[in-house]
């Protein structure tokens, strides 16, 4: 168990801090969605398939207790579009009953529900009339929305739209070229997003379709705080790369933080860093510690993400940190990567991001879009058994979240020493 550090940064009353999931990747047997499809494809060349997962379709209890438990006050969960709408204009009743039930037990367990409505997975049907190309996939993608709020009732404040669109739009680009390659995509999370240029029509549409739910969500309940999450790259540049930089970062991130602006909250997702020089991308420096992700592992990624993310959205949108960890199966490594990168929040936060949350990745070790191999979670799963067992990463993290404080860096961002409290 690591030693609490002798600095440390106090919270608001009211900060979350907790832990995040997505259906598709702890849930299991989600049948109806576009990710079991070509997981199941005759010939795949996903190395595994998401399967059973970690059975939290039917153990969400169980991993709410956990949370609370171990001191957590948050828990960001996705909800399965296929699993709602599993047919075209077909609901089931049963599955918003299964997805309120999840909403009102965690309010019960005085976990905050920061739910996400699509976490990477659409139902089959969506993607095989078009996907996010389709001409009314924004408006789809608003009803579906509207039905989630017999889910969401008046227990959820924080609503994410859509997850890492940046993301799902890379990943587009990613397929097509594979598909023109005659390959597979490969699947995991590892892949180099600096290889593709995300596609610009996905990207349009995805704001779009943000734009219709936001309307949507608003209409149906103005106290819903609802914003999006973008994967944060944290583009250094190297000397005299600084326009090339820019250019890099604008079409893969900061065009979906520039259609945040006028949103009540951006969740900030930040692992690592990516150097850019004047001929592009750089690979990750040798000799430097990496994840078994293939990412360097660098905690100073988180700070740097808010501080980025705050210059473009603007300092009027509040910041939720949804997505933030390390892959690795040596915990102490863990907890090492997090305490850094927690010292890194603090100091943003001095120097005045106003950040209202940290949710770790990921609450459980889970499916990895291709793989359970890359270990994120705080808490371990035993893939036959499905016994939870929590690191000692799950309670250091919880202990300060149950106490109020971040770790303190010695210096913040801007030189000036932070506020501290000696214990």
């Amino acid at each position: 168990m690591a030693v609490p550090p002798a600095a440390r940064y106090p919270l608001a009353p009211g900060f979350l801090m907790g832990a995040s999931t997505s259906a598709h990747q702890t849930e299991g047997n989600n049948i109806s969605s576009d990710l079991w499809a070509l997981e199941n494809r005759p010939g795949g060349v996903l190395p595994e398939r998401s399967g059973d997962a970690a059975d939290s379709f039917h153990r969400w209890p169980e991993d709410m207790d956990l949370l609370s438990e171990l001191g957590f006050n948050a828990y960001r969960f996705s909800i399965e579009w296929a699993r709602i709408e599993p047919e075209d204009g077909r609901v089931s009743h049963a599955a918003i009953a299964h997805y309120r039930a999840m909403v009102v037990g965690a309010r019960e367990r005085g976990l905050e529900p920061v739910v996400t409505l699509h976490h990477f997975t659409s139902p089959r049907w969506f993607s095989e009339r078009g996907g996010w190309l389709a001409e009314d996939s924004a408006e789809r993608f608003a009803t579906y929305a509207r039905t989630a709020t017999e889910i969401l009732g008046d227990d959820v404040r924080y609503v994410a739209t859509i997850n890492e669109p940046n993301m799902v739009a890379l990943v587009h680009a990613l397929r097509r070229r594979a598909s023109h390659d005659g390959g597979g995509t490969g699947g995991g999370v590892a892949f180099d997003p600096s290889t593709v240029e995300p596609d610009e029509q996905v990207t349009a549409a995805l704001i779009r379709a943000h734009r219709a739910t936001v309307s949507v969500l608003k209409d149906a309940n103005p106290d819903y705080l609802v914003g999006w999450t973008v994967a944060n790259q944290v583009y250094q540049p190297e000397p005299g790369a600084e326009e090339v930089a820019r250019a890099h970062g604008m079409s893969r991130e900061d065009v979906f933080l520039h259609a945040a602006r006028d949103n009540d909250w951006i969740g900030v997702q930040a692992y690592t860093r990516h150097r850019i020089a004047v001929n592009g991308p750089l690979p990750v420096p040798d000799g430097a510690e990496t994840t078994l992700t293939g990412w360097e592992f660098y905690p100073q990624a988180l700070g740097q993400a808010v501080q980025h993310t705050r210059q473009i959205v603007g300092q009027h949108v509040p910041i939720l940190v949804t997505e933030n960890g390390i892959a690795t199966s040596d915990d102490e490594r863990r907890i090492a990567y997090t305490e850094q990168a927690l010292a890194g929040l603090a100091a943003a936060m001095h120097d005045g991001a106003d950040v209202r949350g940290y949710l770790h990745w990921s609450a459980l070790d889970n499916y990895e879009w291709g793989s359970y191999r890359p270990t994120f979670g705080l808490i371990a799963v035993d893939p036959r058994t499905f016994a939870r067992t929590p690191k000692p990463s799950a309670h250091w993290l919880g202990a300060l979240a149950r106490d109020g404080y971040l770790p303190a860096p010695a210096v913040t961002a801007n030189g000036n020493p932070p506020v501290r409290t000696l214990v």
